[in-house]
Parts: structure tokens; sequence; C-alpha cells
């Protein structure tokens, strides 16, 4: 059975790369690669980063969890309506926007008066306290 290779304007979403470095597109065209049945049907560059419209929505859900856990950083999906099927039935399209973390594990930052290292970023940021040694958890929102 050949491979169908699909319209050139077919996307189911788009997953938006912000601030990603080489390292973060070179894991996300690896992905892409091996998983083969999912294509890029566009790609669209920005000043601060890509869009890549994509035709699988459960493939970049995976994919920007991956990137999240990872690279850390920011992942948010959102879904829009797209259109209706013939029976009626609501289609989505969705976005998943990664933004890379401009800190990452092993980064000294300072937050409300305090230095503190990362010693883990994923779904919760942890950090040791460089004074008092204890380890707390960061909120993302501290970092910015």
């Amino acid at each position: 059975m050949t491979k169908m290779i699909p319209r050139s304007n077919y996307f189911q979403g788009i997953l938006q790369l912000r601030d990603a470095n080489d390292e973060v597109l070179a894991f996300v065209h690896g992905q892409i690669k091996k998983k083969g049945d999912v294509f890029v049907t566009k790609a669209v560059k920005f000043p601060n980063g890509f869009d890549l419209y994509l035709t699988s929505q459960k493939f970049i859900r995976s994919l920007g969890k991956k990137l999240k856990e990872n690279f850390g950083g920011e992942l948010k999906i959102s879904s829009t309506l797209h259109t209706k099927s013939r029976q009626g039935k609501d289609l989505y399209r969705i976005n998943a926007l990664f933004r890379l973390s401009k800190f990452k594990v092993g980064s000294t930052v300072l937050v409300r008066g305090e230095y503190f290292r990362i010693i883990s970023m994923g779904e919760k940021i942890f950090a040791r306290n460089l004074k008092t040694g204890k380890k707390s958890r960061i909120r993302s929102e501290d970092l910015r």
C-alpha cells in the first residue's frame, strides 16, 4: 500500500514553537520523521519561532507533552471549531504553543529575594535554595 500524501492545505492543527533552539527543532523533526504517517503541510517562520501545520491532532498533543518533559518550558493547548461534518458532528483544529524556557536544570535563579538552583523542570519546577539547601517548588510565573 502506498503512503498517501495529503493535500497541501489540509491540516488538523498547528504546533507553534517559540524561542526554540536547534536542539528543540531537531527533536521535533526527528519525532515527525519517526512517526511516518504525520506530515507537515505548511511551515511559517516568525522572528521568534515557527508554526508547523500538521495532519494529526493526537500527534500534536503527544509531541507537545514530550517537548515539555524533555526541555521544560511552557505548553498551552487550545482548540477552535473549524466546521461541521456531513453528519452534523463538530470538527475542531488544535493549536499547541510550546515556548522554550530561558532557564534549564542547573540554572541559578533569583526568586523572591533568594537564590535557587533548578534541579528539575517538567510539569512542576523544583529548585534548591542555595543558602539553606532546602528543596522547594517554584512557580513558572516566578521565573519570568
